[in-house]
């Protein structure tokens, strides 16, 4: 099993913007440590014969046809509802 270094540690660290003390590195290179061993664990069952699992909930997606709607209202009804229109749009406050 690979062991993290302590300077891997603080490497990882300084990448993610973290400050931590000496005493926190040594914990957290004896959990990454864990977690690598834990990974290696994991690594060398067989799982030839497992079907891989890709839904637990038993939920399916429903799929529908994508088909254009004339819709029940016009144009000009829809703006009708509006605040303010332009030019046969309407008209929202500016977004920077």
């Amino acid at each position: 099993m690979r062991q993290i270094t302590h300077e891997a540690v603080q490497h990882l660290a300084q990448l993610s913007s973290l400050q931590l003390s000496n005493d926190e590195v040594d914990n957290l290179q004896k959990d990454i440590s864990n977690i690598l061993g834990y990974i290696e664990q994991l690594g060398q069952l067989d799982t030839s014969h497992v079907a891989p699992t890709y839904q637990v909930t038993g939920l399916s997606n429903v799929w529908r046809d994508d088909v254009v709607s004339s819709g029940e209202i016009d144009r000009e009804e829809l703006l009708a509802l509006t605040t303010e229109t332009h030019d046969h749009q309407i008209k929202v406050p500016k977004v920077i």
